[in-house]
């Protein structure tokens, strides 16, 4: 029974790999996972640092009161509740209009809670910067805005590179999830690949899927790696 079991699972993959029309099955899956990771991660990349810069603000002036109450109840709220939930509000309530794409609305809903996460991780970078540092920039005669964003927030950046990259690490494998709205990715295309037939062949499709998001994930990993490595380099320059 084992034997007939590992031969259709082998059997099978080589199948998926020689069959034009499961790879371009495999390849929509795989554009859509891409897509909706990459435009949610510039997304959440852009909103974490408005939301950490607002959030470390010095500012004393009452207009900035509200705006840091806001993306303190965003932090909040984004961080406390599910994934799945915040996909289905924004998709049946919020986005709810005929003929508005999907895939939108999926970017919106994973770069927002991207942001979330991210911000929280530029704040603590940018906290981790010694006051001495803006100190200095004051000194030179720039001004509060000037040394925050040509001194704090560059070095901030280095120190969060890792834990950022962790986050769009965890992003691109939330998105299996985009099924449940319709949207046909990577893990869907491994559902339908693998419908209808025997546990061995089911299996098949979902390991050659898991090969493709451990390569996603590989090469991001190897893309960090290098970008800290020429930001020691420049350090020790």
């Amino acid at each position: 029974m084992t034997t007939s079991i590992s031969a259709g699972f082998f059997e099978t993959i080589a199948l998926i790999f020689s069959n034009e029309k499961y790879l371009l099955m495999i390849w929509e899956g795989l554009q859509t996972t891409l897509l909706i990771s990459l435009g949610a991660a510039a997304l959440g990349l852009l909103l974490g640092l408005l939301v950490a810069i607002v959030k470390i603000s010095n500012s004393k002036s009452k207009w900035m009161a509200v705006p840091r109450f806001i993306c303190g109840v965003y932090t909040t709220i984004i961080r406390g509740t599910p994934m799945a939930l915040q996909l289905f509000i924004l998709t049946f309530v919020v986005f709810a209009i005929r003929g508005f794409p999907t895939t939108v609305t999926a970017i919106i809903a994973f770069g927002i809670n991207s942001g979330a996460y991210v911000s929280e991780n530029i704040r603590a970078g940018i906290l981790s910067v010694d006051k001495g540092q803006t100190e200095a920039g004051r000194a030179l005669g720039l001004s509060g805005a000037q040394t925050m964003m040509k001194i704090v927030i560059p070095q901030g950046m280095k120190n969060v590179i890792p834990a950022i990259g962790n986050e769009l690490i965890a992003l691109i494998k939330e998105t299996s999830i985009v099924s449940m709205v319709g949207l046909f990715d990577l893990t869907q295309a491994a559902k339908v690949l693998g419908s209808g037939q025997n546990l061995a062949t089911y299996f098949a499709p979902m390991m050659v899927v898991a090969l493709f998001y451990l390569a996603i994930v590989y090469l991001l990993t190897w893309l960090i790696k290098i970008i800290e490595g020429r930001l020691r380099a420049g350090d020790k320059r």
